[in-house]
């Protein structure tokens, strides 16, 4: 089969070689409802000759904002990408302030979105933009132009000559995408992405992922907006495996269960939540079933690939798979074998219960400037190792620098920031991308993540404190939901830390408890007592100057809408701080 070059290289090769019946789904009224490969080439033909009628030229910048990952999501991408145009997916749940300053540094001439919540915020701010021509939405809004408006005609001989000459005309070397970082600290920035960068990207990603052709299907619910599932949607394309969009992230149980998918992507605090919700049901088991359950749980904690726990542990894991873990994969849709967890630090214990279960997670690394896979785990041919973000891609170059900080070289590299040399030339250096986190690779050439180099931190005794190692430890208590370590410049750590509420209640039932008023929950005694309890026991693996001395319990859920988490679920840590300033000025006396 013919090495694809750019974007839409993937559906156009499909399309001529493998060709699915429901290449792409989503679910409408209560329905799944597919388009084959052919449907979505020509319905992407339509769109792109829509484009033609509006006076769309290469280079021009569309916007894409969408709340859910749909099908009509992919029509656009392909539709755009084959005329030169440069695709600007926005973050739905930014404020309107920054879709202003996107939209209008992009310099974006149309902006395509998915419903009238949206709609209403792109309305808002739509007068400021200047270079914006118009807006289309995917669902049917009054007031505003519809999608389907642009599918409906097809394209005539002359409008297809003129795609094709399009496609010809675009090399590999050019841009292809600028995503705008979510802003953990100032404005975004835009990071542009060449065809080559991504089309890299995916057959090197491809070779850690075992999908079989025509046969596989995938569950996509982490937002599109994202390279990393962008990345792995074309992957999904390159490797004949059957998308299926899920509705919601509040939908992802129902949606596993009709749709049985063997592969999904995941951040980190999704795998929280499901083991978690597994957690709490063996909480309300009794008897021998309870025993069972917990039995196999420890046994899932002990796992190690690869039969490095010997033959005795095999046997339990064996029977464990039987007993237990084959209800928890039935609950996750009955085919679940692969998970691909990325964007945050992934607790081991996760990998290990998950994989033991039979739904092997494997953890890679990679941002946004590196299109994004740096590295990846796979469990063949001895290429998963739990702790660690894997082994490095093909064709990829990493090196540690001296204060340990990981620099990238290779393909995947970006073109730049856009419209900013300046910072462009602050993170690429003699050719490498410096990525900002600090790591090593062991001797088996295995990447293990340690932090953030932008957020560690010097106490006032000048000792270095390391927070997310601090914070993913701290996160296995399951009273613990979320936590951001404090204490730069203070004389000890601290954390601000938002308590696990269904984990709290389940404790106070138990304990016979009264408990008050959920507003009150994060000041209340016995709660702040026990969750420093679970704290304390955590502590003993640190050293003197890392251990946590003091925290404060918040009193709401830390949410992306809430301004607490970037859209790919990590801590704003400059918003949260500004949020609970009392709480941090009460630990210190400040």
């Amino acid at each position: 089969m013919k090495i694809p070059n750019r974007l839409f290289d993937f559906i156009d090769l499909m399309a001529a070689n493998h060709p699915l019946d429901n290449a792409v789904n989503s679910k409408i009224e209560g329905k799944w409802v597919g388009l084959s490969t052919q449907e979505v080439k020509e319905k992407g033909n339509c769109f792109s000759a829509g484009l033609l009628e509006l006076g769309v030229k290469a280079g021009d910048k569309i916007a894409i904002i969408s709340s859910t990952n749909r099908t009509e999501w992919v029509l656009a991408d392909f539709g755009l990408s084959q005329i030169g145009a440069i695709n600007v997916p926005i973050y739905p749940t930014i404020s309107s302030e920054d879709y202003a300053y996107i939209l209008n540094h992009s310099e974006s001439k149309f902006c395509f979105l998915s419903d009238k919540e949206i709609f209403d915020k792109v309305s808002s701010i739509s007068g400021q933009c200047e270079n914006l021509k118009g807006v289309y939405s995917f669902d049917s809004i009054e007031g505003c132009n519809n999608f389907e408006k642009l599918l409906l005609n097809k394209p005539s001989n002359d409008q297809l000559k003129e795609i094709e000459t399009r496609k010809e005309a675009i090399h590999k070397e050019e841009l292809a995408t600028i995503i705008y970082t979510s802003g953990t600290t100032g404005r975004p920035k835009g990071v542009m992405l060449s065809h080559e960068n991504i089309v890299s990207n995916v057959i090197a990603s491809q070779e850690r992922l075992p999908l079989d052709y025509g046969e596989a299907k995938a569950l996509s619910f982490l937002p599109l907006c994202h390279i990393y599932e962008r990345m792995l949607l074309y992957l999904y394309f390159y490797s004949g495996t059957r998308i299926y969009f899920a509705e919601s992230l509040e939908t992802i149980g129902e949606n596993l269960n009709e749709v049985h998918p063997s592969v999904m992507t995941a951040v980190p605090r999704l795998l929280e939540k499901l083991y978690d919700k597994i957690y709490a049901k063996g909480e309300t088991l009794t008897g021998i079933k309870r025993k069972l359950f917990y039995w196999a749980v420890d046994i899932g904690l002990r796992y190690e690939p690869y039969g490095q726990n010997g033959w005795w542990y095999e046997v339990q894991l064996k029977l464990a798979r039987k007993l237990i873990f084959s209800k928890w994969k039935e609950a996750l849709g009955g085919n679940l074998d692969l998970i691909a967890s990325g964007s945050a630090a992934l607790q081991p214990r996760l990998a290990r219960v998950f994989t033991a279960a039979g739904m092997t997670v494997a953890e890679g690394y990679g941002l946004t400037e590196t299109s994004p896979v740096i590295s990846v785990n796979d469990m063949r041919n001895k290429k998963m190792r739990i702790g660690t973000v894997g082994p490095v891609i093909s064709h990829v170059e990493v090196k540690i620098a001296e204060d340990g900080e990981i620099l990238c070289k290779g393909p995947n590299v970006m073109m730049g920031y856009y419209k900013d040399d300046i910072k462009t030339k602050e993170v690429i250096k003699d050719g490498f991308f410096h990525t900002g986190d600090i790591g090593h690779i062991d001797t088996d050439g295995f990447l293990k993540i340690t932090d953030r180099k932008k957020e560690m931190f010097k106490t006032s005794g000048g000792k270095y404190i390391a927070p997310q190692v601090i914070e993913n430890a701290m996160k296995q208590s399951l009273f613990i939901d979320q936590i951001m370590v404090i204490g730069e410049g203070q004389k000890f750590p601290a954390a601000l830390i938002q308590p696990n509420f269904e984990t709290i209640e389940n404790w106070a039932k138990k304990s016979n408890i009264q408990l008050p008023e959920n507003s009150e929950w994060h000041t209340n005694k016995q709660i702040q007592t026990k969750v420093f309890e679970e704290v304390n026991v955590i502590n003993e693996r640190f050293g003197q100057w890392e251990k946590i001395k003091e925290i404060r319990l918040t009193p709401d859920v830390w949410t992306v809408e809430g301004g607490h988490l970037t859209p790919t679920m990590k801590l704003k840590r400059r918003s949260i701080r500004e949020k609970y300033k009392s709480l941090f000025q009460a630990i210190y006396d400040l």
